[in-house]
């Protein structure tokens, strides 16, 4: 059986901060409970063995990936389809504001300078069923909380990308069979279209 474990990178400066962030080139360090987290996730993956570890192209996710994964060897591969949203303007801005903005526009609208979540989230279901489509038969895959909320509600059979799971915790462990991805990446465009 092929085995997807997808987790949420650890705490950022910018969580503490409640601020967002969805350019990779911004430097952005995991706090020391971050890094916390990330070793009790190297506990909760110390049992598999895996083929690779992908991570996006924000440093926060390789740094997670390299502290759970300690001294193993294997390849790391950056595939920035998992990348955070690109919230363009919004970069760098308060929580508060960024959510604002989000409730005043439908998810067909772009972020100023920046894209959409329809068109994350169809970002998000091209790179789950490529990975589908790839020869890895166990992935390590640390990306951000967005990717990983639409892609456990849309495998859970929900009417929703954002719940039932709304806030996805920080380096933590979600395993998933081929068959639960291959249902989801679909599943994740559909709902995005109807919720648009």
């Amino acid at each position: 059986m092929r085995l997807f474990v997808v987790a949420r990178h650890g705490q950022s400066v910018l969580n503490v901060e409640k601020r967002v962030n969805g350019d990779p080139r911004r430097v952005v360090p995991l706090t020391p409970r971050g890094e916390a987290e990330a070793r009790l996730l190297g506990l909760q993956v110390a049992g598999f063995t895996f083929d690779v570890c992908l991570h996006t192209r924000f440093g926060r996710t390789r740094h997670t990936a390299e502290i759970a994964l300690g001294d193993r060897v294997l390849p790391y591969v950056e595939e920035p389809l998992f990348d955070d949203v690109n919230i363009g303007e919004f970069d760098g801005a308060l929580t508060v504001d960024y959510r604002k903005w989000k409730r005043a526009h439908t998810r067909r609208d772009r972020f100023p300078g920046g894209e959409s979540l329809v068109e994350a989230a169809e970002r998000y279901a091209e790179g789950f069923r490529r990975l589908c489509e790839s020869p890895y038969g166990s992935v390590f895959l640390v990306c951000h909380d967005i990717p990983l909320r639409y892609v456990l509600n849309a495998a859970a059979g929900s009417r929703w990308l954002d719940g039932p799971i709304h806030d996805v915790p920080n380096a933590t462990a979600f395993l998933f069979d081929e068959a639960a991805l291959r249902r989801a990446a679909p599943r994740i465009r559909e709902l995005a279209a109807v919720e648009a």
